[in-house]
């Protein structure tokens, strides 16, 4: 199986960094190593991507209690549950999904993508691509007590943002984005210091893509297929925003900045989706001033 696909190869090629690109997607792999099935094993929460009935891709929240998420063989994982009723993705996770446990309490994250199938119990992946990566622009929390009895909220529906969430977008340092590949499905995070994403207008918004690992899979993907679905979440109530729609990025060849911009085709806002509550956080010391 080729590391990259030919986005990415084209995106690295225009940003310059094929040696390195080569150099780091050798951390790419099919098999889930102890270490990282222990890391699996202790995460409360975990993102997935896939699309939905009529191609749509969106990402979604899953948690529960340590263990919910577990390694069941060298390259299986299983997941008790699965994205609650009326959320985007509740009842679609049969194909393609990418996945990120991301831990806020030690800044690490795990990325999986695979193929999904579900069971009596929840979600079965068998995995195709596994790697750890780097833990720039991660915030770091603290877990608080989970809010127990709490019921998930509706999901609001929407074709755009209402203010609201326009004012919500504008304050989050952190935000996960799914997209098409492909032979699959990849999810990711984006974070910086509030006010990195810009709200364009009531349908679209932007956030510049900030130096990463090089491999420029998520960039890379858009290259081929401008799907895309993003999750925020409020770490300190639970809500989460879901967008999906159209994304493509610009390059600057003079200033070699890149800024990503989101078209927003449908929204779905649930109140207490998570039962998690997390601390304010210790910005990365990675992220860019305000403003850059």
């Amino acid at each position: 199986m080729a590391t990259y696909h030919q986005g990415s190869l084209t995106v690295q090629d225009r940003v310059g960094v094929r040696a390195q690109a080569e150099h780091v997607g050798r951390s790419i792999g099919q098999g889930i190593k102890p270490v990282a099935a222990a890391f699996l094993g202790l995460q409360p929460m975990l993102v997935i991507g896939a699309a939905d009935g009529a191609g749509r891709i969106w990402a979604s929240l899953l948690t529960g209690r340590p263990g919910f998420v577990r390694a069941t063989g060298p390259r299986s994982i299983s997941v008790t549950g699965g994205p609650h009723e009326g959320d985007p993705l509740y009842g679609a996770l049969e194909g393609p999904v990418g996945t990120i446990a991301l831990d806020p309490r030690t800044r690490r994250r795990m990325r999986l993508n695979g193929t999904a199938r579900t069971t009596p119990r929840g979600l079965a992946v068998e995995a195709d691509e596994v790697f750890a990566n780097c833990p720039k622009y991660i915030q770091r929390r603290d877990l608080l007590a989970p809010a127990e009895d709490t019921p998930t909220g509706a999901v609001r529906r929407g074709g755009h943002l209402t203010p609201d969430q326009e004012r919500f977008l504008r304050a989050a340092d952190t935000f996960f984005i799914a997209t098409a590949a492909p032979d699959g499905v990849d999810a990711s995070h984006r974070g910086g210091n509030p006010g990195f994403v810009t709200v364009e207008s009531p349908t679209a918004l932007s956030w510049r893509d900030y130096p990463g690992n090089t491999m420029f899979l998520t960039l890379g993907n858009l290259e081929t297929d401008p799907r895309a679905g993003i999750l925020v979440l409020d770490w300190t109530t639970g809500a989460t925003l879901q967008l999906t729609g159209t994304a493509h990025t610009d390059f600057d060849v003079g200033t070699g900045e890149r800024r990503t911009r989101f078209e927003i085709d449908e929204t779905a806002e649930t109140r207490s989706a998570s039962p998690l509550r997390w601390s304010a956080p210790d910005y990365s010391p990675a992220n860019p001033p305000p403003g850059h």
